[in-house]
């Protein structure tokens, strides 16, 4: 029974107090004819295992497929340089000349002296061959013959001689044109026109890079290796080879456009850094990779099997900075689940402990749920249908529901 105290003056007060206290009345009622509120809508993810890649990110050093240093093969002065710096030049392409005078009188020499041998061999053979009937008839002695067969053999061993400094002499003068080894870049010329060159120098007279496709050297520390062998070595130890394509980053972050392959790694560890040399071959045509750049490359080296992955909207944590998540259980509630985590792949949490396939686990609706809460669990995919509030009180406050 309520009793009522009308305050002169305060008819429109006392009216609106009135009216107050019995909407309140009437909601109650309804709420505890219904059983309480009705069970929360929450959107749900099905647990599934799947194969997740184990990337890993090295330092690397781009390099040149080939890489050829141009040096003289006879000493001389340089006459010439014939090629353009930072230009392409193909093989056999001449690049230098060195002064050809002494090599071009050596070779003259050559020819005289082998003309000069020859002469030589045709008279002693001519002699060799008259003695043969005479030293029958016994006309001359037999030493006689054979001094002059003798003889007949070292002209013809001179001729071979000579011919041979020939060759020497020719290709010494053709050395006086200095040609490119291989096709690639140039870089700029090491020497300067009029300079001193020889077989014995430091230094090259340029150096040419083939840059078409490059090769990039990664580091990776030896025990890490060695760890990933086992695990792929190991029956069942859900681990299998991963893919040998290889992305690389610049120093600004920036992604290069073409992947590359892995082609081997090194049998050898660096006794200095402990590591171990891993080689990808990229492609570059625009010559954008540069021999000598430092970049950062990323590849799935391992692929880790039976993994379970959960949205990141479903983890949450506790105080302590313990992962949890909320299941929803077949008797219609909420139940709070600790899970172990260890890391990301991509949008998703890779759990290893806490969860098996084929629960549910609730990834939307998340805000104010506590464990034992009545909730109706649709698909998170599910699309939502707004419209007026269901009759009944049994849709949400908003009038946005979600299609079972």
């Amino acid at each position: 029974m309520m009793i009522a105290v009308i305050i002169p003056g305060r008819r429109d007060l006392w009216f609106a107090l009135s009216c107050s206290l019995m909407l309140a009345a009437c909601s109650g009622g309804e709420e505890k004819g219904n059983g309480g509120p009705p069970p929360k809508a929450v959107g749900f993810a099905i647990v599934q295992a799947s194969d997740v890649p184990l990337p890993a990110t090295l330092a690397g050093r781009v390099v040149a497929q080939q890489t050829s240093e141009v040096r003289p093969q006879i000493s001389g002065l340089v006459r010439r340089i014939r090629f353009q710096p930072g230009g392409y030049v193909q093989a056999g392409q001449p690049l230098f000349e060195i002064d050809p005078s002494l090599y071009r009188a050596a070779e003259a020499q050559a020819r005289a002296n082998l003309a000069s041998a020859q002469a030589n061999a045709q008279a002693a053979a001519v002699r060799a061959a008259r003695y043969r009937p005479l030293v029958e008839m016994e006309a001359v002695s037999r030493q006689e013959y054979d001094d002059a067969a003798a003889a007949s053999n070292a002209a013809r061993a001179a001729v071979a001689q000579q011919r041979a400094s020939l060759d020497t002499a020719q290709i010494n003068l053709r050395f006086t044109t200095v040609p490119a080894p291989i096709s690639g870049r140039i870089g700029r010329p090491l020497v300067t026109e009029g300079a001193l060159v020889g077989t014995n120098q430091t230094n090259p007279l340029a150096i040419i890079q083939r840059t078409d496709s490059v090769f990039v050297d990664m580091q990776q520390s030896a025990g890490e290796l060695t760890r990933l062998r086992r695990a792929l070595a190991a029956a069942g130890s859900g681990t299998a080879a991963g893919s040998t394509s290889v992305r690389i980053r610049f120093d600004d972050g920036t992604l290069y456009p073409m992947a590359g392959t892995v082609q081997f790694s090194e049998i050898t560890v660096n006794e200095g850094t402990g590591t171990v040399t891993l080689r990808a071959r990229f492609p570059n045509p625009q010559g954008i990779l540069l021999p000598g750049m430092f970049v950062t490359a990323s590849f799935d080296q391992v692929i880790e099997t039976g993994v379970l992955l959960i949205p990141q909207a479903a983890v949450q944590r506790d105080f302590n900075g313990d992962a949890f998540v909320f299941i929803a259980g077949a008797d219609g509630k909420a139940a709070r689940r600790v899970i172990k985590t260890d890391r990301t792949a991509g949008p998703a949490w890779v759990v290893t402990g806490g969860l098996k396939p084929g629960e549910r686990i609730i990834v939307q609706g998340l805000n104010g749920l506590k464990s034992g809460d009545a909730v109706r669990p649709v698909p998170a995919s599910a699309p939502q249908r707004i419209g007026p509030p269901a009759q009944g009180g049994g849709g949400s406050g908003a009038g946005a529901q979600r299609g079972s």
